[in-house]
């Protein structure tokens, strides 16, 4: 079985980091004063919204006090991540916001440290990827795709919003890894973002797309794609109409997830209350209507289970990115 699973398949996300300690309620109550959001990008971006949309559900919830922000772009989320570790110590109230790219990032030096020089925290939303195609397509399902993949390998290019080798690329090829197909054959075509990869789609220069589940839900209740496959073990909520690859019988699985870091050395009690915090803010309404809003799924991978996550990850991708000559 290809997997890119990431522990286990609980679904409770939230997200969290906080600063300075604060008193813990067992009803819930503010459990920390203060959190510092660092985030490795620009505004706007997905690493953006996690963060300031974990900040707004925290602080309405009452669960912390107060919520700053700070963007530190550069590096493909290098900066940051070097300026965590090497102010470590006047960093314990600030947590830092971060996903796949971690892991496909330290596997391709981008930059020189990994997830095991930093404290994890927890893993806390995902967003699943999918396979679509134009509304107006002959091709209706994984098997439709195959066939046409087989049929004329070249010419069923498969696009997507990133460069080649990543996310959406190694999606790609692990679906048809998965399916028997060669995973060196896909003909994918990468463009500068989501936007433009949608319009190459509609205009029919590529056969499909490969991007964020989240994203192919609003397109296709817009009636514009139609979702042939997604990477989830089940059927999601948000769109249970979309059939997972798995029910197809291609056997792979992936979550693009995101979930927050602390400094190196970060003590244990305040971890501990991070974590608390984090669990608990995933019972509350104000999540709930964060998570909504942004079409997010929850995936809570607190502590060990994170690592135990992010360790099949590297495994998985590194594997992936070999065989495809990207390392």
């Amino acid at each position: 079985m290809t997997t890119l699973k990431l522990g286990r398949r609980a679904l409770i996300a939230a997200v969290a980091a906080f600063g300075l300690a604060g008193s813990v309620s067992a009803e819930g109550h503010q459990v920390v004063d203060s959190i510092h959001f660092l985030i490795p990008g620009g505004a706007g971006g997905g690493w953006d919204g996690t963060a300031r949309g974990t900040g707004e559900a925290l602080t309405n919830a009452g669960l912390v006090g107060s919520a700053s922000y700070e963007n530190m772009s550069g590096g493909g989320g290098g900066k940051a991540i070097g300026y965590l570790i090497e102010n470590a110590d006047s960093n314990h109230g600030t947590l830092m916001v971060n996903s796949t790219p971690i892991v496909i990032r330290s596997l391709t030096g981008v930059f020189p440290h990994n997830f095991r020089d930093l404290t994890l925290v927890s893993g806390t939303i995902g967003d699943y990827a999918a396979l679509v195609v134009n509304a107006d397509s002959d091709i209706n399902s994984m098997a439709d795709l195959l066939a046409a993949y087989d049929a004329d390998q070249a010419g069923t290019a498969i696009g997507g919003g990133s460069v080649p080798g990543g996310m959406d690329h190694l999606v790609a090829a692990m679906v048809m890894e998965a399916a028997g197909k060669d995973a060196l054959g896909v003909n994918y075509i990468p463009y500068d973002a989501g936007g433009k990869a949608m319009a190459a789609l509609l205009s029919g220069e590529i056969k499909a797309l490969s991007t964020g589940f989240s994203e192919a839900v609003a397109l296709a209740e817009a009636g514009e794609v139609k979702i042939l496959g997604v990477t989830s073990d089940a059927r999601v909520d948000a769109y249970a109409d979309a059939p997972t690859m798995m029910e197809q019988g291609i056997d792979t699985t992936f979550v693009n997830w995101r979930g927050f870091f602390g400094a190196p050395g970060l003590p244990a009690d305040k971890l501990a209350m991070y974590q608390d915090a984090i669990a608990k803010m995933y019972e509350t309404p104000e999540w709930e209507a964060v998570r909504a809003r942004n079409g997010w799924v929850n995936i809570h991978n607190p502590g060990d289970d994170f690592q135990t996550f992010l360790e099949n990850q590297e495994q998985v991708i590194g594997d992936l990115m070999r065989k495809l000559g990207f390392l």
